[in-house]
């Protein structure tokens, strides 16, 4: 099953990506850590760096270890440590 996946970086992930989000394709075996990985080969060594810091949210949903199977359709949200409380 192919299709797209919504990301959003958001704060110090937006600027090393140079843009707040984006649509990237997905097949039925794309996992979270894939996914970034080809953006990481997009977009370049600055996101490369912040990522390691960034939480990342699948449909609202922690995905610690980055290993979510991804199904067309879901949001992924890439979120850096925010400083403040």
């Amino acid at each position: 099953m192919t299709g797209t996946v919504t990301v959003r970086w958001f704060a110090a992930a937006g600027e090393a990506a140079g843009r707040p989000e984006e649509s990237l394709e997905v097949d039925g075996a794309t996992t979270t850590r894939a996914l970034l990985a080809r953006a990481v080969d997009a977009h370049g060594p600055g996101l490369a760096r912040v990522l390691p810091a960034c939480s990342v949210l699948v449909d609202g949903q922690l995905d610690e270890h980055r290993t979510r199977v991804l199904a067309p359709g879901v949001t992924v949200d890439v979120l850096p440590p925010f400083a403040g409380g």
